[in-house]
């Protein structure tokens, strides 16, 4: 279990977090949604360390973070890119076997499709021995035929590990497929919270109660 107890956190003088408390399933997806503003992207940058708050989280696991925009380092290959995180060139030539990448091994950044490029971002945080993935919206930008298979694909490896990982989405859609657990935030605070079993990811536009309840929950 990962705990957050009185986590606190604000921009100058607006308040994003007072005394917000969650607990998160190891070996679990979570997702985070809400409208803008509603501090989704600030919990997973306190999860990450990469801003400053009050409170507690225990434990402390390292993170691997996929990003709405890849952010590659241009000047460097595909290969080069998941080098930063992972030495072993039979490692990462294996991941980009199973991301279907390895002819691009020697590509740059400029000649990938913004699809090939996420693709690469995703090996990347699966290849860092990280215990936690973070993920920020990272299939919003995709047409419909290459979200589904970017998150069939996210399954894949994560069904190797299963690694606990948090992300934050505005799309039911995605939640549906994605997530074992949804979170709806509202002003910093959970406002509704639902669980469902079954395997991942699950299809694409079938009706689901658990869908349902999640679009419900929005719209309040």
């Amino acid at each position: 279990m990962i705990e957050l107890k009185g986590i606190t956190k604000a921009y100058g003088d607006v308040a994003v977090y007072r005394d917000f408390g969650l607990t998160l399933e190891e070996g679990r997806i979570t997702c985070l949604l809400g409208e803008s503003g509603c501090g989704k992207t600030t919990l997973l940058n306190i999860l990450a360390g990469l801003t400053d708050y009050r409170g507690q989280i225990s434990p402390r696991l390292r993170c691997s973070y996929i990003f709405q925009e890849p952010r590659l380092v241009p000047s460097l290959t595909v290969s080069g890119n998941l080098r930063l995180v992972c030495k072993d060139g039979n490692a990462v030539r294996n991941m980009l076997s199973a991301v279907e990448l390895l002819d691009k091994a020697d590509a740059y950044p400029a000649e990938l499709s913004g699809g090939q490029a996420q693709r690469v971002s995703i090996a990347r945080a699966f290849l860092y021995p990280s215990e936690l993935i973070l993920m920020d919206e990272p299939f919003s930008s995709l047409d419909t035929a290459l979200k589904i298979r970017l998150i069939d694909e996210f399954i894949r490896l994560w069904r190797e590990e299963k690694r606990t990982a948090v992300f934050v989405t505005h799309d039911a859609e995605e939640a549906y497929m994605l997530a074992h657990r949804a979170l709806i935030l509202k002003n910093g605070a959970i406002t509704a919270d639902f669980k469902e079993e079954g395997e991942l990811p699950r299809p694409y536009g079938k009706t689901s109660l658990f869908r349902q309840k999640i679009l419900d929950a929005l719209m309040r």
